[in-house]
């Protein structure tokens, strides 16, 4: 290997990405929206999980909503109520989902609907005919709370964003570009040069690291300013676990980007990978609960190890020792991928 080329390749694509503003800002600013929409959404009331509707009641008024029920249901911290002034408007609201059951105004007993269909309705209609029971200390126990400190949800999220952040520039800054300089010729032009093709993949995994570190920096910084971040484990072994992310990811992206030079294919082929990506490796949900080969599929996506490290280091203090499992299954992606992608990789088709 000859470094001089590698810097040589190094520099001209850092050099390409920061002159190119669009892009640039794009990736400071697109996490930085996700991050403030969750946190508006999850803020005051709008993180109640579940909509109820009372009719009739003024839609605007929020103590006059609260006034239209019984004692007893005025103070559920997961439902938000919503006023409606007839019946039909109510129910119009539920039919769509917009509500997850409705309660006619009055003394008990009170007049309900609910979709059958909304997943939500059942476990509401339960609540609330829990909450009209006179005497919960027969059927129940005091209610118990965690110990130590609680993790907001938005420090669960977190991770998630930085990992999709690091998915999306990995596979479209490395795949999509590299399959973009093959149908310009580019890669055609290299080839006339002494420069090899482990060069210069090595020269584009060490340039998306490079634009990596110094975006999620950036990224965290302002995130931390703004929402007041906790990371319980330390710092060295974050890093450690967002570098063999990173590099496992930006692997698979010149896996993607070995041959072919239809641009549009290659954008279709790095949706088809990074949605069920996406949904699957608990970027914004958890899978717990779903099938195992739900889980399954979930593990063959190295965003899923990355995740589980990065969360485990962040809220739950662990060390490097205890997200071993995490690093090596990534490092062994990153080893796999880099050497199928060397093995297929073309100049020019």
């Amino acid at each position: 290997m000859n470094f001089k080329r590698l810097w040589s390749m190094f520099k001209s694509r850092n050099h390409e990405f920061f002159r190119d503003r669009a892009a640039f800002g794009w990736n400071f600013l697109f996490p930085f929206l996700i991050i403030a929409g969750f946190a508006v959404i999850f803020s005051g009331d709008n993180h109640k999980a579940y909509k109820v509707g009372i009719f009739p009641c003024n839609e605007t008024d929020a103590d006059q909503i609260v006034a239209c029920l019984p004692e007893n249901l005025r103070e559920f911290k997961q439902v938000r109520f919503i006023g409606f002034k007839n019946q039909d408007r109510a129910l119009e609201r539920l039919r769509h989902y917009k509500v997850d059951l409705v309660v006619a105004r009055g003394e008990p007993p009170l007049r309900y609907w609910v979709n059958q269909t909304s997943p939500n309705g059942d476990i509401v209609e339960k609540m609330l005919i829990g909450g009209l029971v006179e005497n919960p200390d027969r059927f129940m126990l005091p209610q118990a709370t965690l110990a130590g400190d609680q993790v907001r949800y938005i420090d669960w999220l977190f991770p998630g964003i930085i990992g999709m952040n690091i998915m999306f520039s990995s596979l479209y800054g490395v795949g999509y570009v590299i399959v973009r300089y093959r149908k310009n010729g580019v890669l055609k032009r290299l080839k006339a040069t002494p420069l090899t093709a482990f060069e210069y993949l090595s020269a584009q995994l060490l340039s998306r690291m490079f634009v990596l570190a110094f975006s999620i920096t950036i990224l965290w910084i302002g995130c931390h300013l703004i929402f007041g971040f906790t990371v319980q484990g330390t710092y060295v072994d974050l890093v450690i676990m967002l570098v063999a992310g990173g590099m496992s990811l930006t692997s698979l992206g010149m896996v993607v980007s070995a041959r072919g030079t239809s641009e549009e294919f290659t954008n279709g082929l790095l949706n088809f990978i990074t949605w069920p990506m996406m949904f699957l490796s608990e970027v914004w949900f958890s899978i717990e609960g779903a099938p195992d080969w739900v889980k399954g599929i979930a593990k063959a996506f190295p965003l899923t190890h990355l995740l589980h490290g990065v969360r485990k280091i962040v809220t739950e203090g662990a060390a490097l020792t205890e997200v071993g499992v995490e690093l090596m299954v990534l490092f062994g992606f990153t080893l796999l991928f880099l050497s199928v992608g060397a093995f297929l990789f073309s100049w020019n088709k």
